[in-house]
């Protein structure tokens, strides 16, 4: 079992500490996390950090701590931007990028980005394939739907061949099926409860059999909404109260888990159980402190079974 970090992103105007930040990535590396994470919100009234310019001032703060982006609403993007960012954020980075990517669902404002919300899944698909072609030919002649090239380079490649680590996110079972034709790994959403992502997972591994590739190799993550608080009715009143500022609507704490550290680690136990290979906990306050409590009191746990 791995566990990963998210980055903070929410930064009122003009509150950002680069000291802050830098003191809790190396906090991070050195307790020992496998990656840390960041999330898209293109639009909306929280001040939310662009992912993968955080990625890249996260890249010049560590050494070890892979990174990377869960998830890309990837259609609203050119993919060979995409492509070329990616490319940069690998080189810079020396070999640590992590990519998520999703089709996003469609209560979006497509018309921002001029994107016909009709043609969402061509666009995911062929999108993806023009980042691999870009990552890993070196002419690129790509007779697309909505992108054609011919003869075309794009340098550098990614440091890691063939390309970073693809993570597919979504909870449709179409989109889960996607993530074994496209991508090395599934992403549960932080939206969806433990029970509806062993659901996933179920419909995951039924089509890796029909399909019968090497399994070996694909990995299984979830992000986790997560708050340590030794006191239970206060902690889901926090929960509460977090993810409604995220999602504008109440009432959402089952998709957390939160309390003392007994029921955290019975929590993530059971997300370990449903076929989490990687956890990805999206701490709801106080990031640094619940940092050290989660190493401390969490994690430990499980390393000492």
């Amino acid at each position: 079992m791995r566990f990963a970090i998210s980055i903070p992103q929410h930064v009122p105007e003009g509150a950002f500490d680069p000291a802050r930040l830098r003191d809790y990535l190396s906090r991070a590396e050195e307790l020992g996390f496998h990656s840390a994470w960041t999330l898209e919100a293109l639009l909306g009234p929280a001040p939310t950090l662009a992912p993968l310019e955080l990625l890249a001032f996260a890249a010049a703060c560590t050494e070890r701590l892979r990174l990377g982006c869960a998830v890309l609403v990837s259609p609203l993007y050119n993919p060979v931007h995409l492509a070329k960012s990616i490319s940069t954020l690998d080189q810079l980075s020396r070999g640590r990028i992590e990519i998520g990517v999703a089709i996003g669902g469609r209560g979006r404002m497509f018309s921002a980005f001029e994107v016909d919300p009709a043609s969402l899944v061509a666009r995911f698909t062929e999108g993806l394939r023009l980042m691999q072609v870009c990552w890993t030919e070196p002419r690129i002649s790509f007779p697309g739907r909505f992108w054609q090239l011919e003869g075309a380079t794009l340098e550098p490649k990614p440091l890691q061949k063939p390309y970073p680590p693809l993570w597919i996110g979504g909870s449709h079972p179409a989109a889960v099926r996607r993530a074994l034709h496209y991508g090395t790994g599934f992403f549960g959403a932080g939206s969806s409860t433990t029970a509806q992502f062993a659901q996933q997972v179920q419909v995951l591994r039924a089509a890796l059999v029909e399909a019968q590739p090497d399994s070996s190799t694909f990995q299984i993550a979830k992000r986790v909404y997560l708050l340590i608080d030794d006191d239970p009715a206060r902690a889901q009143e926090r929960v509460d109260a977090a993810l409604q500022r995220i999602y504008g609507v109440s009432g959402l704490s089952k998709i957390a888990v939160y309390g003392p550290p007994s029921a955290c680690i019975a929590g993530l136990r059971e997300v370990a159980e449903a076929g989490a290979d990687l956890i990805q906990l999206y701490l709801l306050y106080d990031e640094a402190q619940q940092m050290e409590r989660l190493a401390s009191e969490i994690i430990s746990a499980f390393q000492h079974r």
